[in-house]
């Protein structure tokens, strides 16, 4: 049996293995996959006593707002049938976005309807006017 000197060290080797972002749950699965049979509570305990703790997550950040008018949209062109009888008569375009660790990047791309495949895509890290046209280019 591992006594706490030797597991405060096992727990310190895994926190900062992956980081510095496991919590006591995390930590106590990998340092039981390791083969190393430890109580959650003990794990908890050790990392309080290290004087270390798992990043929180924090409340979401709302990332898309609703418009004032909800009747105010861009025109649909083409009543909602997305279907093209031939290659390039009709691309759609759509954005979205992932969220990293130094920020949101913002992903805009063109696809033609027909073959499913993409046109254009740019990546950026702000979401302004050039990120959607640059996707066309």
């Amino acid at each position: 049996m591992i006594r706490d000197g030797e597991l405060k060290v096992e727990a310190r080797r895994v926190f900062e293995e992956n980081f510095g972002v496991y919590g006591a749950a995390k930590i106590w699965v990998h340092l039981n996959r390791e083969g190393i049979r430890v109580a959650r509570c003990t794990v908890e305990r050790l990392m309080r006593d290290l004087g270390i703790q798992g990043v929180v997550r924090g409340k979401t950040k709302r990332t898309t707002i609703p418009a004032d008018d909800p009747g105010v949209r861009p025109a649909d062109l083409v009543d909602r049938q997305f279907v093209a009888s031939a290659p390039n008569r009709l691309w759609v375009a759509d954005l979205s976005y992932v969220r990293t660790w130094s920020g949101f990047v913002y992903v805009s791309f063109v696809t033609d309807v027909f073959s499913r495949r993409l046109v254009g895509w740019h990546a950026s890290r702000s979401l302004k006017t050039d990120l959607a046209l640059k996707a066309l280019e």
